[in-house]
């Protein structure tokens, strides 16, 4: 059997950057320790019982105090990907995204990352329909039914990835689960938003969607998009 002591020294060396207060920093070590875990066939539970998460950790991002329904669900697609919870707080303009360890980190970066690149396209999109031309209501539903389409292919792509690659090894699961469900809990009241049915325009939801497939899901980490960011 292969002695994998040096990727086991390589893998705690990256969980200790993982916790740096450098928000890119911690992300990026935190993707290779995933590749690592995946290559090797490793568990946290094989790197070192110390390592193993004690509570769950919390970033904060700013948001729009009312969130359209496709805002709500790519967060929902991203903590989902990533293992993580998030909880809008309307009054606050921001969102809190709860995970252990590093997940919270690319978590919060992916979806801000991904928040900002489909608005760019929908606005370069919706370039074809000036004001001038379609009421305001019609323009609006164009550009609803775009951002739904494009949410609905990267959602897809973000479980298909997940499924792919496993964010966390099967033991560890109703560890994160335990600490994050308590963190939940200790912010209090949460107020669950159920989403009505949209009325859509087919070819701007297709446009979308097409447009989605080209979005570079593993932008969150590498350092792309800027965005203001806190850990608390």
């Amino acid at each position: 059997m292969m002695d994998q002591s040096p990727i086991i020294e390589k893998i705690k060396k990256l969980l200790a950057l993982s916790a740096s207060n450098n928000e890119h920093e911690a992300a990026l070590a935190a993707s290779h320790v995933q590749r690592l875990l995946s290559e090797h066939n490793l568990a946290l539970a094989d790197i070192d019982a110390a390592v193993r998460p004690a509570k769950a950790d919390q970033v904060e991002t700013a948001v729009a105090k009312t969130l359209p329904k496709w805002v709500r669900h790519l967060s929902a697609g991203v903590c989902d990907a990533f293992d993580c919870q998030a909880i809008h707080h309307p009054a606050a303009g921001k969102m809190t995204f709860i995970g252990v360890g590093a997940d919270v980190q690319i978590a919060a970066y992916t979806f801000s990352y991904l928040d900002n690149t489909v608005r760019r396209l929908c606005s370069s999109y919706m370039k074809q329909y000036p004001a001038d031309r379609l009421a305001a209501r019609q323009r609006e539903l164009l550009r609803q039914s775009y951002y739904l389409g494009a949410v609905d292919t990267i959602y897809g792509r973000l479980q298909k990835q997940k499924q792919q690659t496993p964010i966390t090894p099967g033991a560890l699961v109703p560890v994160k689960q335990g600490l994050i469900k308590l963190a939940v809990q200790e912010l209090g009241t949460i107020r669950t938003v159920h989403s009505r049915r949209s009325f859509i325009n087919k070819n701007a939801y297709n446009q979308g969607q097409e447009d989605g497939r080209d979005v570079g899901i593993h932008r969150g980490i590498d350092g792309g998009g800027s965005t203001q960011i806190g850990k608390i």
